[in-house]
């Protein structure tokens, strides 16, 4: 089933004569997601720096929906795609990490794993949990992403973003009002850089760190499978997937999507499941745990698109 848009994309274009970067109409972006499914964005954008991204949102129309990805890790695209534009920033504009004194700065489109490696090669610690992350710095900064007993509130400074208007803010931690896995930044705000403060230790001990939240990952999750991050966040005082568990669900399948045999907090394309198969799963493990225990979960996985 091949779903299209209408072209905006010339339109767009005539309308930013200076635009850097790439434009493209009806990209597929499965691809560009762990699951490995979903629907076209109808417009995707990738902006050759912070500038040119500023340039395009200030002259994109309101009415156009944005929404910005990164390496599609905590991401379940819809079969029906994305209208709107998808801005996707990449690693060559927005990758880079350096450390500077006791901070490391990092473009949004970092990966976590490489944040802990540029703070480690500089003997900074604190930063050790973000090597057990899959994902980018833009959705730590949006997900007040954590593992292994830290999370993002606990290290971040302050990280710049780009509003809708094309504005470019500078927003200290406080500005952030980070909760539980999320920020309270307007959502239409784009990150595209972060600064970190780390603390000096030596090498060693930063790297044991690190290697325990390796090892963590790989003998508890199914880093090998097509899958996201975890699916649900834990309820206070418990965890989703003891939750999952006692509800008989491990295991659980639908068309093509399944819950981990090894960790029922993890959603698998097991080969050719569609948008839908992954989130009716997710849904009847809800509806499941909800019977079972009385708790309602909530998603960490973000849904984007039209089913």
């Amino acid at each position: 089933m091949s779903v299209a848009f209408p072209d905006i994309t010339s339109e767009l274009k005539a309308a930013m004569p200076e635009l850097r970067g790439r434009l493209l109409a009806n990209q597929p972006l499965a691809e560009l997601t762990w699951f490995r499914v979903g629907g076209p964005a109808q417009a995707l954008f990738t902006p050759a720096d912070q500038n040119d991204l500023a340039y395009f949102l200030k002259h994109l129309p309101e009415e156009l929906p944005v929404y910005v990805v990164g390496v599609g890790s905590n991401l379940i695209v819809r079969d029906g795609g994305m209208p709107g534009v998808v801005v996707r920033l990449a690693p060559r504009a927005f990758g880079e990490t350096e450390a500077k004194g006791e901070d490391v700065i990092a473009g949004a489109a970092a990966l976590d794993k490489r944040v802990a490696e540029t703070a480690a090669s500089a003997n900074l610690a604190g930063l050790e949990f973000y090597f057990g992350i899959p994902g980018t710095i833009g959705g730590a900064l949006r997900m007040n992403a954590g593992a292994n007993g830290a999370e993002t509130k606990d290290v971040l400074i302050e990280a710049t973003g780009i509003d809708r208007k094309g504005n470019i803010h500078t927003f200290t931690n406080a500005d952030m009002k980070f909760v539980y896995r999320n920020s309270g930044v307007d959502p239409s705000v784009i990150f595209t850089s972060a600064r970190f403060r780390g603390r000096p230790a030596a090498a060693e001990a930063i790297r044991a760190r690190m290697n325990e939240v390796q090892t963590h990952r790989e003998t508890a999750q199914p880093i090998r499978e097509k899958t996201g991050g975890s699916t649900f966040q834990n309820p206070p005082g418990n965890s989703a997937w003891k939750l999952i568990d006692a509800a008989g669900c491990r295991g659980l399948k639908l068309g093509g999507a399944q819950v981990s045999e090894m960790h029922c907090n993890f959603l698998i394309n097991t080969g050719n499941a569609t948008g839908h198969d992954i989130e009716t799963l997710g849904e009847t493990v809800r509806e499941r745990v909800k019977q079972n225990s009385g708790i309602e979960l909530h998603w960490e996985i973000k849904r984007i698109g039209v089913s």
